[in-house]
């Protein structure tokens, strides 16, 4: 069966459950939009939450034949695939004097609201740069899914943006992303980058007249270059030996590309659908749950949780693309 986000939260009897998927909506196009397929079972005896499906390589193509000929067979390829469902969420305390100094629930509600906008930019990482052999517990991301694939462009060549000032700068850029649409299989549900990125692609779609709104489920206003959203994936904070290092999901680097290039980022589209990229969850509903604090059980510490069970599978490898090397800075 497939679900969204706005499906999962109909059939749920826990609002609070209900209020954590509106907020993972408000706050992420992406998770509002994206499709999941509810179809992996544990099953018995142990069996892992593994999901298994057919990546088509290579279509099948077509032609004409003379009289009293055949037609030259070919076959579309397939490649089975599997993905891993992982685990994502987090945990937070409370002490329970703030039950009767500062109130426990706005307390307990800030926290919650935080830990779904850390699980958010979180799920926004693993989508874009997620890797299981870099961590076991996650999966493999569009970064990875995409390397080596016929969507993969840029990769001898870096696109200036730094000095784009100019309709006809405008307009070459554009010719350059018009041209990695067109080697998709049909027009991305969503363009993604970061800040940097998406505000180049704003100032180059104004100078052509490309540049137009549409609105998500809340009505929040939504730039979109020729209809397509642009979507700013935003931050990721991670902590490595107690210390906080924030940095955006889409990276800025440094690579070779015929020479040693700094300021350099990857544009990333993907065309949401069960036929193309999608989201995987466990039978039986999107494994989104929350957990709040019990101020009425002993302990002195309270521990409230937000978890989700997903993974991601891409059917259709045209069906997601990147743009490599534009350089922004």
């Amino acid at each position: 069966m497939v679900l969204t986000l706005l499906d999962a939260k109909v059939g749920m009897a826990n609002k609070v459950d209900q209020q954590v998927i509106d907020t993972f909506r408000r706050e992420s196009l992406l998770m509002d939009r994206l499709v999941y397929d509810d179809a992996v079972s544990p099953g018995t005896g142990g069996s892992t939450l593994v999901y298994g499906y057919q990546q088509i390589k290579t279509p099948a193509t077509a032609g004409f034949r003379a009289i009293n000929s055949e037609y030259t067979a070919n076959e579309a390829i397939k490649e089975a695939k599997t993905v891993k469902l992982a685990v994502l969420g987090g945990s937070f305390q409370i002490d329970r004097v703030i039950q009767s100094t500062s109130g426990q629930v706005a307390e307990a509600t800030f926290q919650m609201e935080q830990k779904i906008k850390g699980a958010r930019n979180a799920f926004h990482n693993a989508i874009v740069n997620g890797s299981s052999v870099v961590d076991a517990n996650s999966f493999d991301g569009l970064n990875k899914l995409l390397t080596g694939t016929s969507t993969e462009l840029g990769t001898t060549a870096v696109i200036d943006l730094t000095a784009m000032a100019t309709q006809a700068a405008a307009f070459a850029f554009l010719d350059k992303i018009d041209d990695f649409l067109s080697e998709l299989d049909g027009v991305p549900t969503m363009l993604m980058g970061n800040s940097k990125l998406i505000n180049k692609i704003k100032s180059a779609a104004r100078y052509a007249g490309y540049l137009s709104q549409t609105e998500d489920a809340f009505g929040k206003a939504v730039d979109a270059y020729n209809g397509i959203p642009l979507v700013d994936l935003g931050f990721y904070t991670s902590v490595s030996g107690g210390t906080p290092t924030t940095a955006s999901v889409v990276g800025i680097f440094a690579r070779t590309v015929g020479t040693a290039q700094t300021g350099l980022t990857d544009l990333y589209a993907v065309n949401v659908g069960i036929d193309g990229f999608h989201g995987v969850t466990p039978m039986g509903g999107i494994g989104i749950h929350s957990y709040l604090p019990d101020f009425n059980a002993p302990g002195a510490m309270k521990t409230g949780e937000v978890e989700m069970i997903v993974g991601m599978a891409l059917k259709n490898s045209r069906k997601a693309g990147v743009l490599r090397n534009l350089k922004v800075q």
